[in-house]
This record gives C-alpha cells, structure tokens and sequence, in this order.
C-alpha cells in the first residue's frame, strides 16, 4: 500500500483543505488508505461532531455512512456527504472526505424524528441544526469534485517527483560504479598493451636470431613471424578496448551534466 506521509506534503494540503472549507462552508478531512486522519479536521459541524456521532446509536450510522459512501451522498441524518478517493499510481491510497451541509432549508419536524430516534434532546439538535451551512446540490458535488481534482493533481505531483528523486539518486550510485569499472578497464587495457609491446619486441628479436642461425632457424623464424603478427593483432584490439572506454565515458560524462 502506498504510504502517503512518505512524500506528500501534509502542511500544504491542510493549508488547501482549509482554504476550501472557508470558501465553500463545507467541511473537509483527509484520510490514509487504513482510513487514519493525515489532517485536522476543517469547518466540521457541531451538529455532526458533538451531537449525532458522540451519540452510540448516531454514531454507528454515521460509520455505515462512512463506510458505504461514495462520490457525493445523502446521510442518515438528512445532511450531505462527499467522499473522493486519492488515486496514486492506479491505487487508492487514501480519501478526502467531508460535507455536513444542508442542500436546503430543513424540515425541522424531520429533525426532531431524528433526534427522538437517537435520544438527543430535541431543542440542543435543532440548535446546532441553525448553524450547519445551506448550499445548494448542485454547488456542492461541483465543491466536492474540485476538491478531489484538486488534491489528486496534488499527491500525483509530489508522488512523481519523489519517484524522480530516487531514481536520479540510483542512477548517481550505479553510474560511480560504471565509472570505477571503466577506470579500471582502462588500467588493465593499458597494461595489456604494455604486454603486446614487449611481445611485438620479443617477435623481433626471435627473428633477429633465427636469421643468424640460417637453415636451422628456419622453422623458428617462422614462430616468430606468427608470434609478432598475434602481438600485432592484440595491440590493435586492446586499442579499440581504449577507444571504447573513451567513448563510453565521454556518453557518462553528458548523461551525468543532465541529470
């Protein structure tokens, strides 16, 4: 499960969240994918908080609504809710979720039902009732939605360049370690060639002395030329081994002054 907390800024998005609530008078509350609160709650309502989900019965439907809920929805208690998720990398790692609005002026006689059913006293119910916020449906699944674009663009952003970080980070570490296996490379072509020299000198010297030993030396002035041309031959490739390495580390030395 992605953890949000491991990139994502939670000042920033409590700073956004309530921004929103003070704009819109909706409340608003983010959540992890374990449903674990990664911010304060903002504009949250007396009526919600301390009325009807401190009750045990209120508070057992108000979970089910949690719950169940999804995009924006009508509570038990007449209220609406909003619930977006957070999608990172097609996984949903968590939730905005909020409302405790009224779509319209309330029926108070359906108010007092609810609290009856509940045991809340009737008159402390319908006054916190007076002071939920009055928004119309439609502005608020348009609040809801805007919210939820908002805090995705958000999380994917700081998600994307947290996974920018790290993949630069190993690419530092795994192009040190081509360099020092270049360096190395180069070391071992160098003394190779040092080798093909010396063999090169060898093969000169054998044909020297095969030719002053005449007849008898015949066949090993012949060794000696195939030695000489191996040398040759070897020179040359330990050559293209230095060209090579040349090459790659010039390729390492631009991809390094992009990154």
């Amino acid at each position: 499960m992605i953890d949000l907390r491991k990139f994502i800024d939670l000042d920033a998005l409590q700073k956004i969240q309530d921004q929103f609530s003070e704009a819109t008078g909706l409340a608003a509350i983010a959540v992890d994918g374990e449903g674990k609160y990664l911010t304060k709650g903002s504009n949250f309502t007396d009526f919600c908080m301390k009325h009807t989900r401190k009750n045990e019965e209120g508070a057992k439907r108000c979970q089910k609504c949690d719950a169940e809920g999804s995009g924006t929805y009508y509570c038990h208690a007449g209220l609406m809710d909003f619930s977006t998720d957070i999608i990172v990398h097609g996984e949903k790692a968590g939730a905005i979720i909020g409302g405790q609005v009224l779509p319209g002026v309330p029926d108070e006689s359906k108010f007092r039902d609810i609290a009856r059913e509940l045991g809340i006293p009737e008159n402390d119910y319908l006054a916190a009732l007076k002071k939920v916020p009055v928004r119309s449906e439609s502005m608020i699944r348009a609040s809801a939605e805007m919210l939820g674009n908002v805090v995705n663009q958000l999380v994917n952003l700081e998600y994307m360049k947290t996974v920018t970080q790290k993949r630069n980070d190993i690419l530092d570490v795994e192009i040190e370690h081509i360099q020092k296996s270049l360096d190395e490379v180069t070391e071992k072509t160098r003394d190779l060639q040092k080798v093909a020299s010396m063999e090169n000198i060898l093969s000169i010297n054998a044909s020297i002395e095969a030719a002053r030993a005449g007849e008898a030396g015949v066949g090993f002035a012949v060794v000696a030329r195939e030695f000489g041309e191996i040398s040759k031959n070897s020179g040359g490739v330990y050559q293209r081994i230095h060209e090579l390495v040349g090459s790659i580390n010039t390729s390492v030395s631009k991809l390094t002054g992009t990154i």
